[in-house]
């Protein structure tokens, strides 16, 4: 398996390990987590329980484009070299992403989720530029 593919499932895994710390927000309200209705409590946390959900819901948004980027690289000729950095560029950027989310370092954040946008948009540019670089 490519790293790029490896990046895909590292991205998918980010996805749901964004839920710890949503969950470990819910149990600190009173009552505990309320797993009847979870979303209703998650809609009543505050502070970096609040910006939790908000890097978790982020981290679904961003999943499908960023994947489906790998594939269009991959099968549509791009080169594996570049397809690979900007995966990797992607999942590095997530996770600095997250960090800097739940800190609540929102010109950080907001500047490496633009990295990990640029790097999707990479990826689906690829097939396109395949004749013009040469690794």
């Amino acid at each position: 398996m490519s790293i790029a593919f490896i990046c895909v499932a590292l991205s998918f895994l980010l996805v749901y390990l964004t839920k710890i710390p949503v969950s470990i927000a819910m149990n600190q309200l009173p009552g505990g987590y309320d797993n009847k209705n979870p979303r209703q409590q998650q809609a009543e946390l505050s502070g970096w329980g609040k910006r939790a959900v908000s890097a978790h819901q982020n981290s679904f948004e961003t999943f499908a484009p960023f994947a489906v980027g790998v594939f269009v690289a991959h099968l549509g000729g791009g080169s594996p070299v570049w397809c690979e950095a900007f995966a990797l560029i992607f999942v590095i950027s997530r996770c600095f992403y997250i960090a800097f989310y739940l800190l609540n370092w929102d010109l950080l954040r907001s500047s490496v989720w633009f990295v990990g946008f640029l790097s999707t948009i990479g990826l689906y540019a690829l097939p396109l530029t395949s004749k013009f670089l040469v690794f």
